[in-house]
């Protein structure tokens, strides 16, 4: 099974570095840097980098978006949102990549930040998932708190005014008490939303996630984006990517290398990109992922890459 799932990884991961994204390539062909326009100048508003290890993508991201400072002050207390929500561990490519939030945190403690926490409401067993997924042991080590999250009473109620049909949430008290956030899902297939990547990824801040199940899906993911404190950066693990059985998949099979990482600013076109990289690995229609255009509607981004200042880096 191993063997079978390496070999059809590297076959496309070999397709997607030759042709990446086509017209609207996200990604350099060549090793490098290269804006999608060049003249576009100061930080990117989005970055796209392919081909290393994740601490090594995200190293190179950050600093094309102006590095970690712009968005992390001296003494601002931080929280990391990742995906925790499974009892895997890191290859089966249901939670983000652990080393991938240790650089996170160890960046955000150099700029400055006076603490770093972590946290995710699971789906699986909270205890399991923190350690079975890697994250509880690589943010201890690299400075950062685990916060709890498997107890109503780390929520408080918010109003969402702008919602369609989420018109409230409880929303964990690491982020409504942070004085800046920052989202860190992972890419992955979903079988009711479609797609999980940055907007799916904050149906993990919220107590009652049945709420978005029983009310509009992929209305209620759109809805929750009109929370006013909002990530200052959106940050897509994409080195694995599950492309069948998500959310929380069942083998190896259902996992292929991608050996990719996207971060931007503007979630809409954060994950607009995300779906359309995901689909050269397996078909999913940007359309299909109903929440995007429902969130552009809101005003929360854009889906027009051609708006945005990319930054294009092959390691």
């Amino acid at each position: 099974m191993e063997r079978r799932n390496f070999f059809k990884a590297a076959v496309l991961g070999a397709l997607s570095g030759a042709a990446f994204l086509r017209d609207d390539s996200l990604v350099a062909t060549e090793k490098g840097q290269m804006p999608l326009s060049s003249s576009a100048t100061g930080p990117a508003d989005m970055a796209a980098v392919m081909g290393g290890t994740p601490v090594e993508m995200y190293n190179k991201a950050i600093d094309a978006m102006g590095g970690i400072g712009r968005f992390v002050k001296k003494g601002q207390k931080v929280t990391i949102k990742p995906n925790i929500g499974w009892d895997k561990k890191p290859e089966l490519a249901a939670n983000t990549n652990p080393d991938l939030v240790a650089a996170l945190v160890k960046d955000c403690l150099a700029a400055g930040a006076a603490s770093v926490t972590v946290f995710d409401h699971t789906c699986d067993e909270w205890e399991a998932c923190y350690d079975h997924s890697g994250i509880k042991k690589a943010v201890e080590a690299a400075g950062g708190t685990m916060a709890y999250a498997h107890d109503e009473k780390y929520y408080r109620e918010v109003q969402l005014p702008k919602a369609v049909k989420l018109k409230s949430a409880k929303i964990h008290e690491a982020i409504l008490d942070a004085d800046v956030w920052i989202n860190v899902p992972i890419l992955k297939n979903h079988g009711g939303a479609k797609m999980s990547v940055s907007m799916k990824n904050f149906m993990g801040i919220v107590w009652d996630r049945g709420a978005f199940h029983s009310n509009d899906l992929q209305q209620s993911i759109a809805d929750i984006q009109t929370l006013d404190k909002k990530p200052v950066l959106n940050i897509v693990d994409a080195y694995r990517i599950m492309t069948q059985n998500g959310p929380k998949g069942k083998s190896l099979d259902d996992v292929q290398m991608g050996n990719a990482l996207f971060m931007s600013t503007d979630i809409v076109a954060l994950d607009t990109a995300a779906v359309k990289f995901f689909s050269q690995f397996q078909t999913m229609d940007v359309e299909k992922v109903g929440h995007i255009a429902l969130a552009e509607k809101a005003g929360v981004g854009t889906r027009d890459l051609s708006k945005l200042n990319v930054s294009r880096i092959k390691l």
